[in-house]
């Protein structure tokens, strides 16, 4: 069967070689380049949290001690690989995030690293809640503005069965494009959230992954 893959890199990549272990033709198209942006980040924060894996490269040497805070367990593996001790995860989306942080309620500032225009909603809800934050983008997600040629003929061919989505603006991007032929394709989207950012195109169904991982995603399909 061949899956269309809409996220982008780094991540794509592992993530097509698993749907190839698991007899499935994966065809790339990321509809998101991810740019860094430089940021001044405090010297020690109290906490750090992301709410994806992108933030992690930007992350000093020195922050490898202290706790860090994020949406789902498959950042959370990404943060542990680069070195970091004191690793929570939400095991959820924003709001549990959310519900973690002022769980733990650890004294002192907390640093929300983040992409352009991402985080301003966890921010405001955490200084609300009393939780000290200061928020820095430290990467910027581009649309693409077009799908790679091959996908776009496979598509207009009809020859993609289901197409993946990890991310609500992922989703927005791919709707904008207004692909051919998705109504004879199965979208797979791993939250209601990223479901409701579909809606915009008919499609032969909607799934959505039981949690919000990557492993309840790519279950889907089995």
């Amino acid at each position: 069967m061949n899956v269309l893959l809409t996220r982008p890199e780094p991540g794509a990549t592992a993530t097509a070689a698993r749907l190839r272990e698991m007899g499935f033709a994966p065809l790339l198209a990321p509809c998101l380049t991810i740019e860094p942006r430089r940021s001044v980040l405090p010297e020690r924060p109290a906490a750090i949290v992301i709410t994806s894996f992108q933030a992690v490269p930007a992350l000093p040497e020195a922050y490898r001690n202290i706790p860090a805070f994020c949406v789902g367990d498959a950042t959370a593996g990404r943060l542990r690989a680069a070195g970091f001790s004191s690793v929570e995860s939400a095991s959820g989306d924003a709001r549990d995030l959310f519900r973690l942080i002022t769980a733990r309620r650890i004294p002192g500032m907390h640093l929300l690293a983040v992409g352009e225009r991402h985080g301003l909603a966890l921010a405001r809800q955490l200084r609300a809640a009393e939780i000290s934050v200061v928020r820095r983008a430290v990467y910027a997600a581009r649309p693409i503005r077009a799908l790679p040629a091959p996908v776009q003929e496979a598509l207009a061919g009809g020859n993609i069965n289901a197409a993946l989505f990890f991310s609500a603006e992922t989703a927005r991007v791919f709707t904008r494009m207004r692909p051919a032929n998705t109504g004879i394709v199965s979208a797979y989207a791993i939250s209601q959230a990223v479901a409701a950012a579909l809606d915009g195109l008919p499609w032969a169904a909607i799934h959505v992954a039981l949690a919000p991982t990557e492993a309840d995603l790519l279950a889907l399909l089995t």
